[in-house]
């Protein structure tokens, strides 16, 4: 699943490939996003850590958890 964040004064994004569930994703982000001194905390698939200010966040942007087929398979 791929998260996408967006910051305050920024036009750049973070976009950072997961393997948690999205449930349990959305709440992490929801409880970070409600405390102002906060940081999110995420490990995507790859094992790289990443860390954010709670207050530079301007969005978040969740996709699903499903995965989707490459090439004709899905037809």
């Amino acid at each position: 699943m791929d998260i996408k964040i967006g910051f305050t004064e920024s036009p750049r994004e973070l976009v950072i490939n997961l393997d948690s569930e999205q449930d349990q994703v959305v709440a992490q982000i929801a409880a970070t996003l409600n405390n102002n001194d906060g940081t999110l905390d995420l490990t995507d698939s790859k094992g790289r850590r990443y860390l954010v200010r709670s207050a530079q966040i301007a969005y978040v942007e969740v996709g699903t958890s499903t995965h989707r087929s490459v090439g004709f398979a899905g037809v």
